[in-house]
């Protein structure tokens, strides 16, 4: 029997913060068996890890696609290493499709290592207007993301998103973020085009986040939230070019794939 596990990530409580799937592997399944795999699971992201020369080879399917970078499943799944499979390190290696990233255990919960993704000031979009149903201060695009900037959180809080419309952006989907009342910035994020019309909690957003808000309230470090209906909070850190995320998880299910 497969094992599989449902950690939520960026959260110390059960029912918060964003629900992963990990499932541990010896080899690797086929690729439609594991995008089918997570379309059952009907997740934001299901992680699959295999053992590799140097630590872990991952990989993170939405239930439509495979994706290049994804945080909260990588946090669950080095909470998986840790607190359910006995992972004797303090420190895990991913080999991923975005290079290698570090995930290290502290006190409380995990420190991740990414690479950081400078988002560039663009013009407007009408397509991110109709999506928002407005027009934000500015719109900038990362790597695979756009990102809108309002100026309140008051206003992220009342978006009501198009998502039609924001599935025709020729992106991995839209982060919208503003400055926060109790943390320094907040967030929403919205993936349609990736099978997840609102994320709970993205932290490969933030790897984009923290180098904008950064920059803009001159601190390198910056306490976020994210304002989903779930919910979730994260502490982001500049260092060297790499964004550096703190979350915690929680174990929710342990289970077996029947195949």
């Amino acid at each position: 029997m497969q094992k599989i596990f449902q950690v939520d990530a960026f959260t110390n409580e059960l029912y918060k913060g964003n629900p992963a799937a990990v499932c541990p592997l010896e080899k690797w399944l086929p690729d439609e068996t594991m995008q089918a795999i997570a379309a059952e699971n009907n997740l934001s992201e299901t992680a699959f890890f295999v053992p590799g020369e140097d630590g872990f080879d991952l990989r993170w399917f939405t239930p439509t696609v495979e994706v290049d970078l994804c945080g909260h499943a990588t946090l669950a799944t080095a909470h998986v290493l840790f607190e359910e499979l006995n992972h004797d390190s303090i420190g895990i290696l991913f080999n991923t499709k975005s290079g290698i990233l570090t995930v290290t255990k502290i006190d409380p919960g995990m420190r991740m290592d990414f690479p950081m993704d400078l988002p560039k000031e663009i013009a407007g979009n009408v397509l991110i207007n109709q999506g928002l149903g407005l027009t934000p201060q500015k719109v900038l695009k990362g790597k695979t993301d756009y990102l809108a900037i309002l100026d309140s959180q008051e206003a992220l809080e009342n978006i009501k998103p198009d998502f039609s419309s924001i599935a025709q952006l020729k992106s991995r989907g839209l982060v919208v973020s503003a400055p926060g009342k109790d943390v320094d910035f907040v967030s929403r994020c919205f993936y349609p085009q990736s099978g997840v019309d609102e994320d709970p909690v993205t932290g490969s957003a933030h790897t984009m986040l923290t180098p904008y808000w950064s920059e803009v309230l001159k601190k390198d470090t910056l306490a976020a939230k994210q304002l989903s209906k779930r919910g979730g909070k994260l502490v982001c850190a500049l260092e060297n070019n790499r964004v550096l995320l703190y979350g915690q998880a929680k174990t929710y299910l342990r289970g077996e794939l029947v195949q």
